[in-house]
């Protein structure tokens, strides 16, 4: 999920796009649709994709995932990992794609590295933005679900150009993280390292799901080389699989387990602060998150009552 920040096009300043995963049939890795939801709770369609002009690049068709961000100019880039029938063996690479503030696919990133794009955060700096990508998909689908440690983290470089003058563009891509644990699950359709969240001092802290722990990759928007999977700062205690992963406006790492119905705050430092039940639903209930507005709170996703929730 993403929050709205300035209001253009579709884009309403204050409401969050949520990304689905599933379609209609609940099948993983064959979602098309991101839905734009109010914070009284309106929920409005922002976009229907369909592997048609621009779309029709993406290998392997359209499976959205959590990998979703707002641009300067009113651009959103959502991750595509497609499936057919939700097999995780029919995984393909899939891509980013490019919609404007009406929900308009205008532009397709594949290749440089984009194999499987599982979650991503961005930071604007006016003409251009950074992406930073997971992606999930190097050697798991040929594993057959056995474990393999070739999971990335992938920085983006592209262009934020006003809408209606131009199209954003990949300038430039870097492999800044390497070697994270990835498999495919008959549940989860892949899991490997998930959410992304860019730090002080520039450090981009990731949730290694495998691995139950949260790494920081040091000077991430200006490295040259691979951090490998970073530094450990957090592992097991609270955490059961991290997702989702947001950076509160103190600096604190805040995720979401797989394995349980809990959200997990942690320090830069690694200190974890006690665990918040936020779900009933436990394992496999929460995936996205995103900070509210001003601090004010953590939207999450609540998979097991399909519910947008607010937790102050």
């Amino acid at each position: 999920m993403a929050v709205v920040r300035h209001s253009q096009g579709k884009l309403v300043r204050g409401n969050v796009l949520v990304s689905n995963f599933n379609n209609s049939a609940n099948q993983q890795g064959t979602g098309t649709t991101i839905v734009s939801v109010s914070p009284h709770g309106a929920v409005r369609l922002f976009a229907r994709i369909t592997a048609a002009g621009p779309a029709r690049a993406c290998p392997g068709g359209i499976g959205l995932t959590t990998a979703l961000s707002i641009l300067d100019g009113g651009w959103v880039v959502v991750g595509s990992l497609p499936t057919t029938g939700g097999d995780p063996a029919t995984s393909k690479a899939g891509c980013l794609l490019v919609l404007d503030s009406q929900g308009r696919v205008v532009e397709t990133f594949t290749g440089h590295g984009i194999n499987g794009p599982w979650d991503m955060t961005a930071v604007n700096f006016g003409p251009v933005a950074v992406l930073f990508v997971t992606n999930v998909l190097n050697g798991t689908v040929a594993a057959k679900g056995a474990q393999v440690n070739r999971g990335t983290v992938l920085r983006l470089l592209v262009t934020t150009p006003r809408e209606g003058l131009a199209r954003p563009r990949l300038l430039h891509a870097d492999v800044i993280g390497s070697g994270f644990a990835e498999k495919t699950d008959p549940n989860a359709l892949v899991i490997g390292p998930t959410g992304v969240g860019l730090g002080v001092r520039g450090t981009l802290y990731v949730a290694d799901t495998l691995g139950n722990r949260i790494t920081a990759i040091p000077d991430a928007l200006f490295r040259r080389g691979s951090a490998g999977t970073g530094r450990v700062v957090t592992t097991g205690r609270g955490l059961t699989g991290p997702l989702g992963l947001a950076i509160a406006p103190g600096g604190d790492i805040v995720t979401a387990n797989s394995g349980d119905g809990n959200l997990v705050e942690t320090t830069p430092r690694g200190v974890q602060a006690p665990v918040k039940m936020v779900t009933p639903g436990g394992g496999g209930a929460l995936f996205g998150l995103a900070i509210a507005p001003d601090g004010s709170g953590v939207y999450f996703v609540d998979d097991s009552v399909n519910t947008l929730v607010l937790l102050h």
